[in-house]
């Protein structure tokens, strides 16, 4: 029991490790995220109409719904994942009649969807989560991007675990694409206090790329926040029930070895006694 104690306690402070660097990341990149998604409102509330024209801001012309879960790769993180399918299995329950196809990043997400015979359209195993960094989330982005323009499907949504506090962390379905929220913004915010070189359009052109990789950059750094706050807690928890194992089997070879010392004595004590009644 102490050898088990000693490894999740050294579980645990790994945890605690990467969970702080996984924080700040995740704490640091949501001022950003909110930055580029109101300047993106405002730019696409000057556009009007013509926003519509562009592929990304409307629904695809496929019948498919693609769906990007964002498990984890290894286990041990108390409740994590099992929050993650049951949050998925209640959105299927809602889309049920729909073609979702699914994209996974996660080793146990990904045994979970092929046990269930879910279809997985694609599995992300290289490089793990663990390694997230704006590079992996420009790929994912840009792969989620090609497969709502191909035609074939009509909107994209990611599932993951938004990271609220070091004890709360919730499964979240967001919708992907098409981008959503840009037209509730007014147009005066950006045609009348500044300048814009080059045009609008122009601009959306770059804008649009970005804003899609940083809302996955942000996703993916929140499960990943998410997992080791669960597997610290997780371990914290394994590291409390060992101690009270331990004090619990203390207790009960303390009381075996005592009954073993009264009974020995009882013995020399009733052999003494009867030699002297020799």
């Amino acid at each position: 029991m102490g050898n088990i104690k000693q490894i999740t306690r050294a579980m645990e402070m790994v945890a605690t490790t990467k969970l702080r660097r996984f924080q700040d990341s995740a704490v640091s990149s949501r001022p950003y995220a909110r930055e580029i998604a109101q300047l993106l409102g405002r730019l696409g509330a000057s556009m009007g109409d013509r926003l519509a024209e562009r592929p990304v801001f409307r629904p695809g012309a496929g019948e498919l719904t693609a769906v990007l879960v964002v498990g984890s790769d290894r286990g041990l993180c108390g409740a994590y994942n099992s929050q993650l399918f049951a949050k998925l299995e209640r959105w299927l329950k809602e889309h049920q009649g729909e073609d979702v196809r699914l994209f996974v990043f996660g080793k146990r997400a990904y045994q979970y969807l092929t046990k269930r015979g879910l279809p997985v359209e694609r599995y992300f195993a290289d490089p793990p989560l663990e390694k997230v960094d704006y590079r992996l989330a420009k790929f994912t982005a840009k792969t989620l991007t090609d497969v709502f323009l191909s035609g074939q499907y009509r909107e994209v949504a990611v599932l993951y675990s938004a990271f609220e506090s070091m004890a709360k962390y919730v499964p979240t379905v967001v919708p992907f694409l098409p981008v959503q929220g840009a037209s509730g913004s007014d147009a005066n915010d950006v045609e009348s206090d500044v300048i814009l070189e080059p045009d609008v359009e122009s601009l959306l052109v770059k804008l649009i790329p970005r804003y899609l990789e940083t809302r996955m950059y942000n996703a993916m750094l929140e499960a990943i926040t998410s997992e080791y706050a669960s597997r610290r807690m997780a371990m914290k928890n394994a590291t409390d029930a060992a101690t009270d194992m331990q004090s619990l089997l203390k207790g009960v070879y303390n009381r075996k070895r005592q009954e073993g010392i009264t009974k020995d004595l009882l013995d020399i004590v009733g052999g003494a006694e009867a030699l002297r009644g020799k």
